[in-house]
């Protein structure tokens, strides 16, 4: 098995308690601090030499037209290509508050209203964007190739709009338009809940108008009744977001599942997309694979070709492509998936206008 079960999150999302199995020992758990981040670009000064064809997507095309099984393993950085804002990093806050305080099932227990206020807010950024190119395209190869497994640390549900086919794809933490019920005793649920505002009063986040009251922390909010929050119609108990917070288990019936396509058989290629190979889940899943054979590690990020600890990580089939996903994995893909419609291409460049004009909520 690749982790030992109960698998639980103590630290943000991008990031996951790793099992005692080699490629997830105890030394890797620096990775799971923010301070990991700063670390990353600072470590390894003393570069070793780059495999020659490292960032060649003419090499890169090569090694896909030998392959058949493909992992990726997609973080934040694929969002942020829509334009979505995704609270990452020590310096989250929304409002007053960081994101990752409000991530808990303390803070639900304690305010229920400010938590699934936050998470409405969420929720109405998240459908105020659209899939970019890159997303369509890991959809496009899903539809290509069944022997290729997407798993996504993102919660938006960003995959599941561009089409992507559900068996092909892994929410590892869940996702904001899953719908659970907070009894730990009762199993109702309501998948893909595109509702919004999902009850009255939830109503100041998912609107535009009222958006700048609400994100304003000097502007007093008003607390929530519990009893106007939306309930389990099973048991009556509160409705929370379906996504895994910090202190919970990931669920065990899917780490199985990608435990099982691993052991299948050899991975020839593991996509590393808006994330780095050299933190958690990514560089676990890398390992595991290359265990059962010639695995080429691919890492498509902003800082790629800057990330020292990335580049010192390269193995003589491994590339490292830097820039926007969702420019990036259409050209990388075209092979496999062809040109995507000219619509899906033109989301991407409207989104990247959005984006250089967006202010950090």
């Amino acid at each position: 098995m690749l982790f030992n079960k109960p698998l639980y999150l103590s630290a943000p999302p991008r990031f996951i308690i790793t099992s005692n199995t080699p490629a997830f020992s105890v030394k890797a758990r620096h990775f799971f601090t923010w301070k990991g981040d700063s670390e990353d670009k600072m470590a390894s000064k003393n570069q070793k030499q780059l495999p020659k064809e490292y960032n060649s997507i003419t090499a890169f095309h090569k090694k896909l037209a030998e392959s058949k099984r493909i992992l990726a393993v997609c973080g934040a950085g694929l969002s942020a290509a829509s334009g979505l804002a995704t609270f990452r990093g020590a310096g989250g806050h929304w409002r007053e508050h960081k994101a990752t305080d409000l991530a808990t099932p303390g803070a639900f227990r304690r305010d229920p209203g400010l938590v699934w206020l936050f998470y409405a807010y969420r929720r109405h950024m998240a459908l105020s964007v659209k899939p970019n190119a890159g997303h369509h395209a890991l959809a496009a190869l899903a539809k290509k190739n069944p022997d290729f497994l997407c798993l996504t640390q993102n919660v938006d549900n960003l995959h599941q709009r561009s089409l992507h086919p559900p068996p092909q794809l892994k929410p590892l933490h869940g996702s904001l338009f899953t719908l659970t019920c907070s009894s730990p005793s009762c199993t109702w649920s309501s998948p893909n809940n595109y509702a919004s505002p999902l009850c009255p009063a939830l109503a100041p986040a998912a609107s535009s108008s009222s958006l700048s009251q609400l994100l304003d922390p000097s502007h007093p909010l008003d607390p929530i009744d519990p009893k106007s929050l939306p309930h389990c119609p099973d048991c009556h108990s509160l409705q929370r977001p379906g996504v895994v917070w910090f202190g919970e288990p990931l669920e065990e019936g899917m780490l199985d599942e990608i435990d099982r396509w691993i052991d299948a058989g050899p991975v020839d290629i593991v996509l590393v997309i808006g994330t780095s190979s050299v933190v958690y889940p990514a560089a676990g899943y890398a390992e595991a694979c290359r265990t059962k054979g010639h695995t080429s590690v691919v890492t498509v990020n902003l800082d790629a070709d800057q990330n020292r600890q990335t580049l010192n990580s390269l193995q003589e089939e491994d590339f490292a492509f830097a820039g926007d996903a969702a420019e990036l994995l259409p050209e990388l893909l075209k092979p496999v998936i062809g040109e995507l419609p000219k619509e899906l291409l033109e989301g991407t460049e409207d989104q990247a206008e959005s984006k250089a004009e967006e202010k950090t909520q």
